[in-house]
């Protein structure tokens, strides 16, 4: 029992991994890849996933081992991969929190379209909302609403998954082996290299993210005051990960069972290729499974929303700290950058909604 509660007690970065991860990569990119190209793409999602299993295991094992995060590696390294970490950080985090920002407002419409707000102002309430959980109960709080939201999204996206093979149409699309007349599009070619280079790209997410999960280790041990051993953060770890690999497996079934073959043309966008992608499928299932698939749409973005609001200002007033000759800055002190940093990157990416929204759409 000893054993099991210290493993209990170890479980959570793995967890904000995934959630992190499961955002974009997988509602678009994964979708679109079984939506194009049906089953053809599974191979390469597994293997994209294979591939960056050591560098995001990483950042979690680097911590257990020294106990310091990878953050305060690089440092050891020269202070320039910290200035070169920020600058970066300033630069994509708050695009990247605007965008996943506005798709999680837009999948929310169906529960709160009655707000009648605009989708910039939906994005900025949630943005606000969101930052004011991370204010208030800090990494304790995302750290409960993680497993919440991660429980929710895999048993929605697997019943999703399991009513698109039971209604699946096999003349129009292809089931695992079960091959029909149609020949699939070949997404080994010239002209599909960009779309293939995208989805080896985000998938399941930016290598970056290591730190952020070294990071919340630390966070984690401070909130439990157990520090987890390389064997339990393994675990952790794996677990974390499997989810985010199995649901990006789960995702591509969702495009290759409702999209593949139907000869719809796809949007571009995320924001309309999400909501083609809920249409489409209630028309093929049944309008009584909206519900599971909105949930699942909608979870998948809160979830990396939730996420990015914490990592982003996290590692950044780590880096901060750490130019500053602090290794082991005081916890207040520590707190007061973090919150700081959050405001930043709530005011930046709220700031881009409202003067470039147009381009956000266009992502």
């Amino acid at each position: 029992m000893g054993k099991l509660r210290e493993q209990l007690q170890a479980l959570g970065p793995g967890i904000l991994i995934a959630c992190a991860a499961i955002g974009g990569s997988h509602l678009v990119w994964s979708t679109r890849a079984g939506a194009e190209y049906g089953w053809a793409l599974l191979g390469l999602i597994l293997f994209a996933n294979f591939l960056k299993f050591p560098f995001f295991y990483f950042g979690q094992h680097y911590t257990a081992v020294t106990g310091e995060s990878l953050l305060s590696g690089y440092q050891r390294l020269g202070s320039f991969y910290l200035y070169a970490f920020i600058a970066i950080n300033l630069f994509t985090g708050s695009i990247n929190i605007a965008a996943v920002g506005m798709l999680t407002a837009a999948l929310s419409l169906p529960f709160f379209g009655g707000l009648n707000l605009e989708l910039t102002h939906l994005s900025i309430l949630f943005f606000i909302v969101l930052s004011g959980t991370l204010f208030f109960g800090h990494y304790a709080l995302l750290d409960r609403l993680s497993k919440g939201i991660i429980l929710i999204l895999s048993l929605c996206t697997l019943i999703a998954v399991l009513l698109a093979f039971s209604n699946a149409n096999l003349n129009s699309v292809q089931v695992l082996s079960l091959a029909t007349n149609e020949v699939p599009a070949d997404p080994f070619t010239l002209a599909s290299l960009a779309f293939i280079i995208s989805l080896l790209g985000w998938m399941p997410a930016p290598i970056d993210l290591s730190t952020w999960s070294s990071l919340w280790m630390q966070s984690r041990q401070e909130q439990t005051g157990h520090r987890a051993s390389p064997k339990e953060v393994a675990i952790d770890f794996s677990i974390g990960y499997g989810i985010t690999t199995l649901l990006a497996c789960l995702f591509l079934a969702l495009g290759a069972l409702t999209l593949y073959g139907t000869g719809a043309e796809l949007a571009q966008s995320g924001i309309e290729f999400s909501a083609q992608l809920i249409e489409l499928y209630t028309e093929s299932i049944g309008a009584w499974t909206q519900p599971i698939i909105i949930v699942a749409a909608f979870s998948t973005m809160l979830s990396t929303t939730l996420t990015c609001l914490d990592g982003y200002p996290r590692s950044t007033a780590t880096c901060t700290l750490l130019l500053q000759s602090k290794l082991s800055p005081e916890k207040e002190q520590s707190k007061k950058r973090y919150l700081f940093m959050l405001g930043f990157f709530t005011l930046s990416a709220s700031t881009l909604l409202l003067f470039f929204v147009k381009n956000l759409m266009a992502l």
